[in-house]
């Protein structure tokens, strides 16, 4: 009885958690930045606010999820852009995200919601991104995460 009991424990702690939001505060942004080569991924960046604050000390003490990420600005509306996140210095594979500029299928304000595998504790998190122009396009996005 008490492997059922752990189980459910287990279970329900998946289900119902508190979410936190990254960066932390109205006046922090996290930019990403594509390439300037039209379709080529940039390079594997540390994900960042504006305040210095990495994304991965959320996940210092324990190991989590993100849950969402919602793209705030873009700085072409005409292009379509994808982005990668992963964690660790071989860049394991968190998720890839694709989406368009206001002129293109849909507002650049979009929520990627997914259940990401957990995140390790002290790992670091990267991203990636490119997009359909010939410059260094760049978004401002926040996270959705939960810490186990």
């Amino acid at each position: 009885m008490i492997g059922f009991s752990h189980l459910i424990r287990h279970i329900h702690d998946h289900l119902s958690h508190v979410t936190s939001i990254f960066p932390s505060d109205t006046n922090l942004t996290c930019t990403f930045t594509a390439h300037a080569t039209a379709n080529t991924w940039s390079n594997w960046t540390e994900i960042v606010d504006s305040g210095a604050t990495s994304l991965s000390t959320a996940f210092a003490a324990g190991r989590g999820h993100i849950t969402a990420l919602l793209v705030e600005s873009i700085s072409e509306d005409d292009t379509i852009y994808m982005l990668e996140i992963a964690w660790g210095a071989s860049h394991i594979l968190m998720t890839t995200f694709r989406f368009a500029g206001g002129t293109k299928f849909q507002a650049p304000h979009v929520q990627d919601r997914f259940w990401a595998p957990f995140m390790p504790a002290g790992q670091t998190m990267y991203y990636r991104m490119k997009s359909a122009t010939a410059v260094a396009d760049t978004c401002t996005v926040h996270f959705r995460y939960h810490v186990h």
